[in-house]
């Protein structure tokens, strides 16, 4: 299943949730969703910033990621 399909079976999940509610199961199943999108978006964020590099005034560029990527990953 790829993210759009996640996305949209989450949104699905939740509008059945306010409308008749949800079966165990399908609880189970929007939860496991929900972390498995909040682990997508915080992989994509750590990854960006992994690669920002920085010009100092001395001409020397400085990768971010490199000097600071390991610290406070999740």
């Amino acid at each position: 299943m790829n993210m759009e399909e996640r996305i949209a079976r989450i949104n699905e999940l939740y509008h059945k949730s306010k409308a008749e509610g949800l079966t165990e199961e399908e609880r189970r199943e929007q939860a496991r969703l929900r972390s498995e999108y909040i682990a997508n978006i915080r992989a994509g964020l750590r990854s960006q910033l992994n690669n920002i590099s920085v010009e100092q005034e001395d001409g020397s560029v400085v990768n971010l990621g490199e000097k600071y990527g390991h610290v406070g990953t999740h």
